[in-house]
């Protein structure tokens, strides 16, 4: 399949997954890592972690600015890896106060801007050649793959060696302990039974006698091996940074300016910056007042109102209608971002305290590194001997998958025990693994419909995405029912008989990721697609900043979080995915003219 594709494709996949890899083994921990160091509620460490994610994805404007005003995309990017890895080395460094730790975050922040938006261009150049044209969907949707790989093996990564420096110093994972461990020591906890309780059965080296001395060190060591985690993502960085100094050569150079309607590069004069910096105030502003003075909401809605002022003032009349189109759906993917992206919060936490902290062998099988490794080889292969096109020795591969994967599933499954622990941060990897599974079985069907003349358009498959959301939003909202909420805990753990089967969330995943592969890839295709010549770097900037909006947004799921019942929480983001759904339909043939 990939035997159609530049060899550039290869290069921006194996760099992108390195960089993805470093990121998620990050995001898999950062909210946990901010409330087991700092102590901090669920409220503070999500408006921390939605405040980072918008930067994350709000620089790649400024990235995208830079790339196409110098025309060196490759350079911008190679400096963006280079600012990444500084980021991530200081985040790995113990004991760092919470304004230092902020500050590498947003380090991160600024060379994942300049690095991501600018190497989906880059992809996108590849295939504004005709005869690689026809490809571009389909290599999207390989490159998204690539984040995927990586985003799969980061919380393994990170649970493991967490876990490993807990044993090394005598201890065993329990991630209900920090909490009431910060309680304690804050003089908070009126009931110390429940973390003599949790504290013997988490010490190795026997019963717990003096409870200020446990907590102290237990919050170090576990904040401690967060950080050697983040040292895993620095790592990853520089492999990342190897093979895209070796291979770049394969990537496309755009070093001349390009032309559009016979106008040269403008970004646009300083009358027109005035202007929409000026709207963005002002419409900010009226925000924060309207919103009860909340200035989340405020910046991130003034920014995104700046940047469409401004795209509507400097294109020209010929690329308005693609401008336009492009920053209707941007509008749109706020919204799923928001509900998306509570994978790593709001969904994180539910894991962490609403799910079995301890499985059967079989449920088992999913959450250690290599049983899932021997399910994974034993499904290919059941995969490889089913198809029917298939040569004898794909199908002598797929037997050998298949009896080896196997055999070793049963292994592990006969060496597990009645109850077998499980970390939250695993949960997070389902979502890749899904993604990886997918993406070829999802391409081939739409390949099948392409050759029946049914293929959905582009828009219409970011209209279908929105609405399987809701459906995977509302599988964990029926999880929910009849659960204890978090602001009727007082602060204590959630009870045993408020815990549900991992299932619920691993099956929400499963739709999730199908809603996923039907928007997030279709939309960087659509982007690179319809985005004026000109505009590639800032288009694709723009639909990051979208994406940060939404990631700005993800703040009310923690805001709700120790104020509403958990089945509201839930219908909060299946009301915005279905009425975004609606708004995209409503404006399909809109979307659909400028794509032809």
């Amino acid at each position: 399949m990939l035997k159609e594709h530049p060899k550039g494709l290869i290069v921006a996949f194996f760099a992108n997954m390195g960089e993805r890899f470093g990121f998620y083994t990050m995001m898999a921990i950062l909210v946990l890592f901010l409330q087991a160091k700092y102590g901090l509620s669920a409220e503070k460490a999500g408006s921390i972690y939605s405040w980072f994610y918008f930067a994350i994805y709000a620089m790649a404007l400024v990235g995208g600015m830079l790339a196409d005003y110098t025309k060196k995309y490759k350079t911008v990017i190679l400096f963006g890896q280079i600012i990444m890895f500084a980021g991530y080395l200081l985040l790995s460094v113990p004991g760092l106060s919470l304004s230092i730790t902020i500050s590498g975050l947003f380090i991160i922040a600024l060379g994942n801007g300049l690095f991501k938006g600018n190497l989906q261009a880059v992809v996108g150049q590849l295939y504004d050649d005709p005869k690689y044209a026809k490809f571009r969907d389909s290599a999207f949707m390989v490159f998204y793959m690539g984040i995927n790989v990586g985003a799969f093996y980061a919380p393994f990564a990170a649970t493991g060696i967490r876990n490993w420096w807990l044993k090394v110093n005598g201890f065993l994972h329990d991630g209900s302990l920090p909490s009431l461990c910060h309680q304690y020591i804050n003089g908070t906890l009126k009931d110390t039974n429940e973390l003599q309780l949790l504290a013997n059965k988490a010490s190795l080296t026997g019963p717990v006698t003096d409870l200020a001395r446990f907590t102290q060190n237990y919050i170090d060591v576990f904040s401690r091996g967060y950080n050697y985690a983040f040292g895993i993502a620095a790592g990853a960085l520089i492999l990342s940074l190897i093979v895209y100094i070796v291979f770049n050569n394969l990537l496309p150079n755009k070093e001349k300016p390009a032309k559009a309607s016979g106008v040269q590069i403008n970004t646009g004069g300083t009358l027109k910056g005035i202007i929409a910096v000026g709207t963005a105030f002002a419409l900010g502003i009226a925000i924060y007042y309207l919103t009860n003075k909340n200035i989340d909401l405020a910046f991130a809605f003034g920014l995104f109102i700046g940047f469409v002022t401004w795209m509507l003032q400097i294109s020209t009349r010929e690329e308005r209608p693609r401008v336009t189109a492009l920053l209707l759906v941007f509008l749109v993917v706020i919204f799923f971002w928001m509900s998306f992206h509570q994978n790593g919060l709001t969904l994180t936490l539910y894991a962490r305290d609403y799910t079995f902290k301890s499985v059967d062998a079989f449920t088992s099988l999913f959450f250690g590194f290599y049983p899932i490794h021997a399910v994974i080889a034993a499904i290919a292969g059941v995969v490889l001997l089913m198809g029917q096109k298939n040569t004898v020795n794909l199908k002598l591969a797929g037997a050998i998958l298949t009896t080896a994967g196997g055999a070793l599933s049963y292994y592990f499954y006969s060496q597990g025990q009645a109850q077998n622990a499980i970390s939250p941060e695993i949960f997070q990897s389902f979502n890749p693994l899904f993604i990886v599974a997918l993406t070829f079985a999802v391409m081939g069907f739409f390949n099948f419909l392409n050759k029946k003349g049914l293929e959905p358009s582009t828009p219409r498959k970011i209209g279908y995405g929105m609405i399987i959301a809701a459906i995977g939003f509302a599988l964990i909202l029926f999880s929910s029912l009849n659960l204890i909420s978090p602001h009727d805990l007082n602060g204590q753990a959630v009870p045993d008989s408020s815990r549900v089967s991992p299932y619920w969330l691993m099956s929400s995943y499963l739709i999730l990721t199908i809603a996923e592969l039907c928007l997030s890839p279709m939309g960087l295709s659509f982007v690179s697609k319809v985005a004026p010549t000109r505009f590639q770097g800032l288009m694709q900037g723009g639909w990051l900043l979208a994406t940060a909006v939404g990631n700005k947004l993800l703040f009310v799921g923690t805001w709700a979080w120790d104020k509403l019942p958990l089945w509201e929480i839930w219908s909060i983001f299946i009301i915005c995915c279905l009425i975004s759904a609606a708004f995209m339909f409503s404006m399909l043939q809109r979307l659909e003219r400028v794509t032809k």
